[in-house]
């Protein structure tokens, strides 16, 4: 399977695609946290006169090999996104649908002010909660350790949901339901336990926002059937591109970041 990628506006991009032409739109819009978001990658070695120290004293050297980013603010966030979702709607097939990665900063307002009004209250399928466990613990304030994921359907009679292809994942307590059920697994429910990207994990590419494989695979396999051409106009890292190569679908990946990695 193969697919575009495009360095470019991605509004001019979506305006140029026919109708009714996308089988799936998986995106990951920046989510108007208010500033930069940025990631470094560094190489660590050992070195006497380097500039931290390691376990039991020992000195290392820091190189800094790249650093990427994006500003990562808008002064009307909705505004921003709303063209573009009109578009995406366009774009679908009637058997399509989109999933609208977000976090709980921008959730609601995208839901009631954006989803609902572009695609309509009726095409609302899912609100799927993607929960992780890592990074800070505010002392004033729960922990916020999870993503939204808005998933809607052009045509609620239509729209494409395999449920058989969706990968199994173990049962929490696997003794309750017998060894047959628990050979085969369960299938996820609209609550995704997923770990984020790990800093030294084989899919690290360095993109400040980068999600897990496992998450944009497991929309694929759901939301589209092998062949399909799934498009993804907030590409960033690209994970979109890597899912769909693995599941055998087509797709369009559009990005424009205009702060080069270094």
């Amino acid at each position: 399977m193969g697919g575009r990628v495009y360095n470019s506006d991605n509004l001019e991009v979506l305006r140029s695609l026919p109708d009714d032409s996308v089988d799936l739109i998986y995106i990951d819009p920046p989510f108007n946290t208010g500033r930069a978001q940025t990631r470094r990658s560094i190489k660590v070695e050992p070195d006497a006169a380097g500039d931290r120290t390691g376990f039991k004293g020992v000195r290392y050297k820091t190189t800094e090999l790249a650093e990427r980013a994006y500003d990562d603010a808008f002064e009307d966030f909705l505004e921003f996104l709303r063209p573009r979702l009109v578009e995406a709607r366009r774009v679908l097939k009637p058997t399509g649908s989109i999933y609208f990665h977000i976090d709980y900063r921008e959730a609601h307002y995208c839901k009631v002010f954006l989803l609902d009004a572009i695609f309509g209250r009726d095409c609302f399928v899912n609100e799927i909660i993607w929960a992780y466990d890592y990074g800070g613990r505010p002392k004033r304030r729960w922990p916020a350790k999870h993503d939204t994921i808005f998933l809607y359907a052009k045509d609620p009679a239509l729209y494409t949901f395999n449920q058989d292809a969706i990968e199994r994942i173990p049962y929490m307590a696997p003794g309750l339901v017998g060894p047959e059920k628990a050979a085969r697994g369960k299938l996820p429910t609209d609550v995704w336990w997923h770990t984020i990207v790990p800093t030294a994990g084989r899919e690290k590419t360095g993109y400040p926002t980068q999600k897990p494989l496992g998450v944009v695979r497991r929309a694929i396999q759901a939301s589209s059937n092998p062949g399909d051409v799934v498009l993804d106009f907030f590409a960033g890292s690209g994970t979109t591109g890597a899912a769909c190569i693995e599941e055998g679908r087509e797709f369009i990946l559009v990005d424009n970041n205009p702060r080069p990695s270094r």
